[in-house]
């Protein structure tokens, strides 16, 4: 059609090619958009949970862990937990919620967390040189001449150039501050220059600990517990596993020659920063209800112990490290994924748009993980005790089947006053846009770039294909100036997009619509 913007001609959209705001709450039968109440996402969730447990027994026999239990959180609370197995094998304790299994690079999180907690508090910034805390590392050799030294925010993103030191690293759990000073004096040997890549890192997230000491005047065990476990009601966590009462310990074990060997529990240390916490389920749910808590953002109170926006900047791909096009779900599907490291925290995204946070942790006689869908508002925790249990990939299972016999849907954000406003203004223009160049709701590029004529000429289109509108369905938000709304009609429904302009008031610069046949 002469003169019309291609973007404007009519189309029929297939549900599977609905935008992804679109899909996030559309209907598997009808397409109608339909938000899920929170009894609805609760009643689905529960009427899942007997086949996540069988599941879960089953993952548990054939990888063979002698101890495993994973705990469901929805809504910021553990809704339900299944343990199997023993604790301690000699003395055939079972695993319980109360028993303390030690979590691994699960501790790293909470190490990044106390360092924003003394960067809030303005007590340290996260670009600032290492070698500031750290003197040792002054008059490191890199790699080339023109590197730069290491900071902080490069210690918390695995991009300090350090190597890689698994399982090396576990192994430096117990040492004191004297040898690892006397370690990073030596000398450090680099694998990139500082800035340019990921590389996994214990000893980064050790000299994290000793920055928390130097900045606090407190061992980092200590700040941490103090500003973190003790708020948050974390009774039953330790850094120091003769600390913990032996009723509730969980021992390490491996297997060797189809035999269960029990494993050195490794003392508390410098190195305990990255890696050294025990924990128990009841305990651990707690921390992960800080995170879930962290969306979306709001007005409310803001009750700590670290601020939510703190929280949120933890969960953001800050270093990307991997591109992995072959990806597929348990079920077979594929679906790439391209997956980063926070600060302490994992990030992957995958081809849905999902957006997955967590962190998994494997020492001598134990594997962990945690994970949560922010936009869902669910997550999973998993602790074994033998050694690297593949916890990451029961969670990944057990969410993946969680979302789809469920159907479960993002949660809905708020939508602004204006997005709203616009919304009305616009449906009153509809289907055919008169005196919409003088209605003042649109901003100055609009009719610049969408022509009235043609615009008249699809929306009454697709009113006559739908028929009588039998509902305006509520306007479903992208964002606080982008959202979608559906009108369902006798025949077939119209979707409608529609984006605003940054300027105030809010002007509307982009819009859409689109039949959706039933």
């Amino acid at each position: 059609m002469p003169g019309v913007n291609k973007k404007m001609q009519p189309m029929y959209i297939d549900k599977r090619i609905i935008p992804a705001v679109l899909l996030a709450v559309a209907s598997l039968y009808t397409g109608i958009l339909v938000a899920q109440s929170a009894d609805t996402r609760i009643k689905s969730i529960t009427s899942a949970i007997p086949l996540i447990d069988r599941m879960f027994n089953e993952f548990g026999e054939k990888h063979q862990v002698p101890g495993f239990i994973y705990g469901l959180v929805v809504d910021g609370r553990l809704i339900h937990t299944r343990a199997t197995g023993y604790s301690n094998i000699e003395k055939k304790i079972p695993v319980t919620t109360q028993s303390a299994f030690r979590i691994a690079s699960m501790t790293k999180s909470f190490t990044a967390m106390a360092i924003l907690k003394l960067r809030d508090e303005g007590r340290l910034q996260l670009d600032e040189k290492v070698e500031k805390y750290i003197p040792e590392l002054t008059g490191q050799t890199y790699l080339t001449t023109d590197a730069a030294p290491v900071t902080i925010r490069q210690l918390l993103t695995h991009a300090a150039g350090f190597p890689e030191d698994n399982p090396w690293g576990d192994r430096q759990l117990a040492i004191p501050d004297t040898a690892m000073l006397a370690m990073i004096k030596k000398g450090i040997r680099f694998s990139n220059v500082p800035g340019i890549a990921y590389e996994y890192s214990n000893m980064g997230f050790a000299m994290l600990g000793y920055i928390i000491k130097k900045v606090s005047g407190i061992p980092y065990q200590q700040y941490i517990t103090n500003q973190i476990l003790l708020p948050l009601g974390m009774q039953h966590t330790y850094w120091e596993y003769t600390s913990v009462p032996e009723k509730i310990l969980t021992l390490g074990y491996r297997q060797v020659n189809g035999q269960w060997v029990k494993q050195p529990m490794l003392g508390d240390g410098a190195y305990g920063a990255m890696g050294g916490l025990i924990t128990t389920m009841e305990d651990f749910s707690k921390y992960v209800q800080l995170h879930m808590n962290a969306w979306p953002p709001r007005n409310d109170t803001d009750n700590g112990p670290v601020k939510r926006s703190s929280l949120r900047e933890m969960q953001q791909a800050w270093n990307i490290n991997q591109l992995n096009a072959a990806n597929r779900y348990p079920g077979g599907a594929p679906c790439a994924t391209v997956s980063a490291y926070g600060y302490g925290l994992r990030w992957i995204k995958d081809c849905k748009n999902n957006v997955v946070v967590g962190h998994s942790g494997g020492l001598p006689g134990f594997g962990s993980e945690w994970r949560i869908l922010p936009a869902y508002g669910v997550g999973i925790i998993s602790f074994g005790n033998r050694t690297y249990t593949p916890a990451a990939l029961m969670n990944t299972q057990l969410l993946d089947t969680l979302l789809k016999v469920t159907r479960l849907t993002p949660l809905p954000l708020p939508v602004s006053p204006i997005l709203k406003q616009r919304k009305q203004e616009l449906l009153q223009l509809l289907p055919r846009w008169k005196n919409a160049e003088v209605s003042g709701i649109f901003a100055e590029n609009f009719f610049l770039d969408y022509f009235t004529d043609s615009l008249r000429q699809q929306a009454t289109t697709l009113f006559k294909r739908a028929g009588k509108i039998i509902k305006v369905h509520d306007l479903i938000p992208q964002n606080q100036l982008r959202g979608s709304f559906l009108l369902e009609g006798e025949h077939s429904n119209i979707s409608i997009s529609f984006t605003l302009s940054p300027e105030n008031p809010p002007l509307i610069q982009e819009y859409n619509i689109n039949e959706l046949k039933k």
